[in-house]
């Protein structure tokens, strides 16, 4: 992680990128400025769920534009998320953040002034594009910038605050609807905005990588991202197209894209994602238990919003509020269930995490009318999202280690870049495909008697991908041995920057780094809510020269 000093201090001072305390002035700044632009990201991500049934009613929508709602967003965000820390490291981390910053807000100004449902899907894609910018880059701000010794604190605040912000995601989300309205779910990231781009540009020195050379996978990133839209546009319009040639078309399309996608990434010299770290059986192995993880939450978390709502007469604010126990949890847990799976190692929380998350899922079948009374989510609800949260606590800190400790340290960012996409695309693809295999219709979330039908089908599917994962974990995770994964050539694949993301872009020259350090790191964000996706982890590649 190279850096360029780049700014000047409030007072005309210099003041290098690498140099500056968590403890003064600069350093509070920076700390504020990425907390509030990552926690764009993070809050949208939990909040957009409670506000579904209110936004389809206002812009009379069915299921499927509903669906699109939440996963033009991850759709985005999955598929550049990897290239958008790359562009940090070339251009400078500060000017992308920025450009990320001011991106989402004016995508979100767009989700607020929506008159229909094409232009709010619309807006919601170019969300993703500014999520993938400024969240990778707000973690690369935090590494390139603070002096060694406060790194590690820098991250765990940053770490923490983006926790808080995605557990109140729900609860915030559900007070603006049955408030001001559903639009301010987007319009509260404007304000955010404003005050985060110019602090960033007073106080943060910019940095970028004078290693980072070659060529962007933009080849890679497109076949990606358009190879995943291709198949959830085929999973989301075949309940109400049938087996049309456009769904069938679709659908064929992006298995034949994301096949080229394979064979690109492993010819290229410097992919987005390097084939070399596969290699790893560990790692690859954990990237299916994740996959299986977060498609279950994505689907748990889109329909229970609705279920909850629709069929058991919560508000948005009381649906928000009854889903809160499953946050809260991860967030004082996360830290003390990450030591207890290091001193036991992964095969236990990996294996038991998943089974008690299953069965919160299936104690969901027993919501329905009448839950909405104290007395119903005391019996009904609060059970089951307590076991739920409880389940995540021991999995998610546990899954984040294991897949670090799967690689050498120098690939530590890249590893969880990979990871954190993985869990996106599960959860975007869960999110089309569980209506159609649960028969729901089009027009279900208007009738609860229809959409609790088809809740109950779906609820063990979730259940049943969480056990998938549990068995995989059981039958192959093991502790991994220290040094036992040697790192790709350099030249086979991207280094990694600061950012935590790092990938298809911007070669680097081979570092300490690259050669014999394979001892696997411990992760430095340990207080998250990771219910959306794993927290992302900084690169431990030390600086150039």
């Amino acid at each position: 992680m190279g850096e360029t000093p780049a700014t000047t201090g409030p007072t005309g001072a210099p003041r290098a990128a690498g140099e500056i305390r968590a403890a003064s002035g600069p350093g509070r700044w920076i700390v504020l400025t990425t907390v509030l632009g990552s926690g764009m990201a993070m809050l949208d991500s939990t909040v957009i769920n409670v506000a579904l049934p209110r936004i389809g009613q206002d812009l009379g929508t069915d299921l499927a534009a509903l669906q699109w709602t939440v996963n033009a967003y991850m759709l985005t965000l999955a598929g550049l998320i990897l290239l958008g820390g790359a562009l940090g490291d070339r251009y400078g981390r500060r000017r992308v953040f920025v450009v990320g910053v001011i991106w989402f807000a004016l995508a979100s100004l767009v989700c607020a002034l929506a008159p229909n449902a094409a232009v709010l899907i619309a807006a919601r894609a170019f969300q993703g594009i500014g999520g993938a910018l400024l969240t990778p880059g707000s973690l690369a701000l935090i590494q390139a910038s603070f002096h060694p010794d406060d790194r590690a604190r820098a991250v765990g605040l940053w770490s923490g605050f983006g926790g808080v912000g995605a557990a109140i995601g729900p609860f915030v989300g559900g007070w603006l609807v049955d408030g001001p309205g559903w639009r301010w779910v987007f319009l509260l990231n404007l304000p955010v905005a404003v005050l985060c781009v110019p602090v960033a540009l007073r106080h943060v020195p910019e940095s970028r990588d004078p290693r980072a050379h070659g060529r962007f996978d933009v080849l890679g990133a497109v076949l990606g991202a358009v190879s995943l839209a291709l198949v959830t546009y085929a999973l989301i319009e075949a309940p109400g197209q049938g087996a049309s040639p456009l769904v069938i078309g679709a659908a064929v399309g992006g298995v034949v894209l994301g096949t080229a996608f394979v064979q690109v990434e492993r010819r290229r010299p410097d992919p987005m994602v390097p084939p070399a770290i596969f290699r790893s059986r560990l790692f690859t192995v954990v990237n299916l238990v994740t996959f299986c993880v977060y498609a279950a939450l994505g689907g748990f978390f889109f329909l229970s919003a609705i279920q909850l709502q629709v069929v058991a007469g919560y508000s948005a604010l009381g649906a928000g509020t009854a889903l809160l126990p499953t946050t809260v949890l991860m967030l004082f847990f996360s830290a003390a269930s990450g030591e207890l799976g290091h001193r036991i190692g992964p095969r236990i929380p990996l294996t038991a995490g998943p089974l008690l998350a299953a069965a919160g899922m299936l104690l969901m079948l027993r919501v329905g009318p009448g839950s909405a009374s104290v007395t119903g989510y005391a019996s009904e609800v609060l059970p089951a999202v307590v076991v739920l949260g409880l389940g995540l606590v021991t999995l998610v800190a546990p899954l984040t280690a294991t897949v670090l400790a799967a690689v050498d340290t120098g690939q530590a960012g890249l590893a969880s870049g990979i990871n954190n996409a993985a869990a996106r695309a599960a959860g975007l693809i869960a999110v089309a495909a569980l209506p159609l295999l649960a028969g729901m219709g089009p027009e279900a979330y208007r009738d609860a008697e229809e959409f609790a039908a088809t809740f109950r089908r779906a609820m063990p599917m979730c259940a049943g991908l969480l056990v998938a994962g549990a068995v995989l974990a059981f039958c192959t995770v093991r502790r991994p041995a220290p040094a036992a994964v040697p790192a790709a050539p350099p030249a086979a694949g991207p280094g990694q920057g600061a950012d935590g993301a790092r990938g298809g872009a911007a070669r680097r020259a081979p570092g300490p780094a690259d050669t014999a350090d394979a001892e696997p790191c411990r992760p430095e964000c340990t207080i998250h809510c990771g219910v959306v996706a794993p927290p992302l982890e900084p690169s431990r590649r030390p600086p150039a020269g």
